[in-house]
């Protein structure tokens, strides 16, 4: 059984559907949204085809088909279209990472936050060492009973997400008023500034938190122990709230173990293929980490003068748009390159 031109147009057309809806498809949705010039009755034949083949899948039976992670390869490999960014999207990146050249270290890490907002996925650019920067802001948002996400934000715009423990009958007005109290002692600070005597009158104030602040002030001396040891190789992460809007990720336990994932470094560098050129896609299963079996990963290299300093990628589920964001992608590196390298000159 070969895949002649019409299972490609109908196994495009499902994944082009599932993406945009991420809803099964069925044969009279191909029908009705695709004019592929045949009939429900053919589609699914050529659907059942398509399945015995192992590029889609039927997640229940009475539903529609979703694609499998072999289907979303040969789309990959074989059926997508070169895409043009949009005018809009050239200008907007043009404008706000070529106006922040003579300062390499934001430059790569605002890369991470425009992309993650073009995509509505979560980024990852892997930069060369960086430097010590002021913190700006804390805030916190619930998570799950007993948790919180404490997100630290920097004065050049990095952001950072950690899981914080609660104690049992912490409110959210506690967690206002923690915020609060940190923003007034540490806003504008460097990291690297911070004393010990600042985290101990915290301390102090908020014993009766003890809990929760014995983890809040763990990540803030990691902080600064990453800080004091000097710069390194690190993974700037955008956008990881976004995987909060994915149905996939609606399981509070998948997007707990996900979180997981973004708190390693040493994890996240892995999910760079660095050691290949060109722009490279890791899909569902071809992924190591269990937890990111359902999701796709999309990377290239950038440089300076021939010489790679660098990655950036996109996280998404098995179900992104890949056209769009291999199109970001590849258009980023370039750039990037082609301005790093200028600036180097």
């Amino acid at each position: 059984m070969g895949m002649d031109e019409r299972k490609q147009k109908i196994l495009r057309a499902i994944i082009q559907d599932y993406i945009a809806t991420a809803e099964p498809v069925g044969s009279r949705t191909i029908s009705r949204k695709f004019d592929l010039g045949v009939s429900p009755a053919t589609i699914r034949n050529e659907m059942a085809d398509l399945e015995d083949m192992g590029f889609i899948e039927q997640p229940h039976t009475s539903a529609g088909r979703v694609p499998s992670d072999s289907g979303y390869r040969y789309y990959v490999d074989y059926l997508l279209e070169p895409l043009s960014l949009t005018t809009e999207d050239k200008d907007r990146i043009n404008h706000e990472i070529s106006g922040r050249i003579n300062e390499v270290e934001e430059v790569i890490e605002y890369t991470g936050k425009l992309i993650s907002q073009i995509t509505s996925l979560t980024s990852l650019v892997l930069g060369p060492k960086r430097k010590n920067k002021a913190l700006k802001k804390i805030y916190f948002l619930p998570y799950e009973e007993g948790k919180a996400i404490m997100v630290t934000v920097k004065d050049n715009g990095t952001v950072e997400n950690d899981l914080i423990d609660l104690d049992e009958d912490t409110s959210l007005e506690d967690l206002q008023m923690l915020a609060n109290l940190f923003n007034e002692k540490i806003s504008g600070a460097p990291v690297s500034n911070l004393k010990q005597g600042i985290l101990q009158e915290i301390y102090s104030a908020l014993s009766q938190k003890r809990r929760m602040i014995d983890s809040m002030l763990g990540i803030l001396e990691r902080t600064l122990v990453d800080e004091k040891e000097g710069p390194k190789d690190r993974v700037y992460l955008g956008g990881t709230l976004n995987m909060l809007n994915q149905p996939e990720f609606q399981d509070m336990d998948k997007l707990r173990s996900l979180f997981g994932v973004f708190e390693e470094n040493k994890k996240l560098k892995t999910l760079l293929k660095q050691d290949q050129e060109g722009v490279q896609i890791s899909i569902g299963l071809e992924n190591e980490e269990q937890i990111l079996r359902n999701c796709s990963i999309i990377s290239a290299t950038y440089h300076i003068n021939g010489r790679q300093i660098g990655s950036i990628g996109v996280l998404g589920p098995t179900r992104m748009d890949y056209q769009k964001t291999i199109t970001i992608v590849d258009y980023m590196t370039h750039y990037l390159t082609e301005l790093l390298t200028e600036g180097h000159r």
